[in-house]
């Protein structure tokens, strides 16, 4: 819970700022809008990127920056064991912390005082791994059956299997097979990152046995 509420406290001002910024000026989206309402969109348009899709802006008009920042937040998702998308909250945060205690040449990777288990953060890393291997075949697929532009693909792509539900306008002129790629990616998205979460908490085991260590080099 505390990891969640920590990552949605940063996670929503940062993205809101973000869209802000790059969209101020835009005529065709926040560039409408009166300077309270401008915030009062990107806000909303920062919390739908995670969790439920509704938009009040034209997706398809925003600039580039702020659809890169789009990706990611769709791709993040919303809390653990919610019914948002994504790879969720926690996952990211537990990575992120890993980062952080690696650069500081932690042994343990902490939060709130307490130990994130070595088996919880090789979870994180493999249900992260997935979805971004997911995304970036899914893409291929979708660009290879349709006329899309990359950065609408992606967009379609990461929306889709994080359960997003937000588009740029270009769905409805997918062909069959684009339609079908979609329909898998919202299905796996939606029982996909549950099931290989669970998967791999139950199928953690110990072996009566260790193979000598090794140090590769990273980097």
């Amino acid at each position: 819970s505390k990891l969640t509420l920590l990552g949605t406290a940063v996670l929503l001002p940062v993205s809101a700022a973000v869209i802000l910024i790059y969209e101020w000026s835009n005529p065709a989206t926040l560039g409408a809008f009166a300077p309270a309402e401008r915030l009062l969109n990107a806000t909303f348009h920062a919390t739908m990127l995670r969790s439920a899709g509704f938009n009040s802006l034209e997706v398809g008009a925003m600039r580039p920056e702020t659809f890169l920042m789009s990706y990611m937040l769709m791709l993040i998702g919303g809390g653990s064991a919610s019914t948002a998308g994504g790879v969720r909250v926690t996952t990211f945060l537990v990575l992120a912390l890993a980062v952080w205690a690696e650069i500081r040449g932690e042994p343990d990777v902490t939060a709130f005082g307490r130990r994130i288990s070595p088996e919880v953060q090789r979870q994180a890393l493999t249900v992260m791994l997935l979805a971004v291997g997911l995304v970036g075949l899914a893409t291929l697929a979708l660009l290879g059956v349709s006329s899309l532009s990359p950065r609408d693909a992606l967009f379609e792509v990461i929306s889709a299997s994080a359960t997003v539900g937000l588009s740029t306008g270009i769905t409805h002129d997918l062909p069959p097979a684009g339609q079908v790629i979609i329909i898998l990616l919202m299905f796996l998205g939606r029982v996909g990152t549950i099931t290989v979460a669970v998967g791999l908490a139950l199928r953690s085991r110990q072996r009566p046995y260790r193979y000598p260590e090794e140090r590769p080099i990273v980097g």
